[in-house]
């Protein structure tokens, strides 16, 4: 599979099938397993709007939980996992990376979960880089498409994961999981699922019949 990130927006590589990851996350809680209450969401998605909401040309805010380096590497993980499309765009178009930030120093969350979380997805990211350099001596964000493709389709399915590439493959699980809380929950994320509700409806007309065909009715 292809996709196009934010950045290098010509640069072909590899990506998780959207509605694979939908799947998959709607088969577990919200980011892997978080209690993220409808407070936390909402705080988090405010955060990222806000950040939406800059003035074209501003200066994007730094992160505040992630360093230059890995701030590079989630962004370009994150359009792996969601690239865009033709019908929406893609993790960073819709700010999912601002949304992990948000969670990962959420001052919300409870002090031992939130430093558990920061743990795994900071310990996730120097594990990649580790990989790469073990394999291409180059860190993750400096390898070509193919290269981050052999590593990403050893860790991408904990199932047929091999013993050693467990770290990464449980580490790939919650970093997608929480990129794709953010995608689905976000404006672009509602759009992408085209939810038709919280709208007005000026005559209802009952249920279509190809659905209560579908369903037997």
């Amino acid at each position: 599979m292809s996709g196009r990130g934010t950045e290098g927006k010509d640069e072909a590589g590899p990506g998780i099938d959207r509605r694979e990851a939908l799947r998959r996350v709607g088969s577990v809680p919200l980011a892997a397993g978080l209690a993220l209450s409808p407070a936390r969401l909402e705080a988090a998605q405010a955060h990222v709007h806000k950040a939406a909401s800059r003035a074209a040309g501003e200066k994007p805010p730094a992160p505040t939980f992630f360093t230059p380096h890995e701030w590079a590497t989630v962004r370009r993980l994150a359009d792996l996992v969601i690239p865009a499309d033709d019908r929406s765009g893609s993790a960073t178009d819709a700010l999912a990376p601002e949304f992990v930030d948000f969670v990962l120093g959420d001052p919300l969350a409870e002090p031992r979960e939130r430093e558990n979380l920061q743990t795994r997805v900071r310990g996730g990211l120097a594990w990649l880089d580790r990989e790469c350099r073990s394999r291409f001596k180059k860190a993750f964000v400096g390898c070509s498409p193919s290269e981050r493709t052999a590593v990403l389709d050893d860790i991408a399915w904990p199932e047929k994961a091999r013993p050693e590439m467990a770290p990464g493959a449980a580490f790939f699980t919650l970093f997608r999981d929480l990129v794709a809380s953010g995608f689905w929950s976000s404006r672009m994320g509602v759009e992408d699922l085209r939810y038709s509700g919280n709208t007005f409806v000026a005559e209802w007309k009952g249920c279509p019949p190809e659905v209560l065909a579908k369903i037997g009715l």
